[in-house]
């Protein structure tokens, strides 16, 4: 198995920008599928970016896509999620998660997870 702790989250300001990471140990990183989930307060957890094994393909939820940008660093066995243009609608708790098997965008079928970190972004 692999434990994931996130870290990177704070309070910005709309327009703004933050880097999420995290970081993974135990089993080989290279072995899952890697992504960002968010939850903001009375909402279902939702997706927001998923990167593959590789890092060669990358997947963005539409509400997200060219603000945010996802990567990986397997000789660091790090994951990271760069944030630009933040909206206040961004405000949540995001959550990276770790899938083996085959490459998905669904957030029940990720296996491990990592604490969450808050971002609160002020308008």
């Amino acid at each position: 198995q692999v434990q994931l702790v996130g870290s990177g989250g704070g309070l910005v300001q709309a327009g703004g920008s933050l880097r999420l990471s995290c970081a993974a140990s135990g089993r080989t990183f290279t072995y899952y599928h890697m992504g960002w989930f968010r939850q903001a307060p009375g909402k279902e957890r939702e997706f927001v970016a998923t990167i593959t094994r590789s890092g060669l393909s990358t997947t963005y939820a539409d509400s997200v896509k060219g603000r945010f940008t996802i990567s990986r660093d397997n000789a660091k066995n790090t994951v990271y999620l760069q944030m630009n243009s933040l909206k206040p609608e961004d405000t949540a708790v995001y959550y990276c998660a770790a899938k083996s098997g085959s490459y998905s965008i669904r957030y029940g079928e990720y296996d491990y997870w990592g604490q969450g970190t808050q971002v609160a972004v002020s308008s």
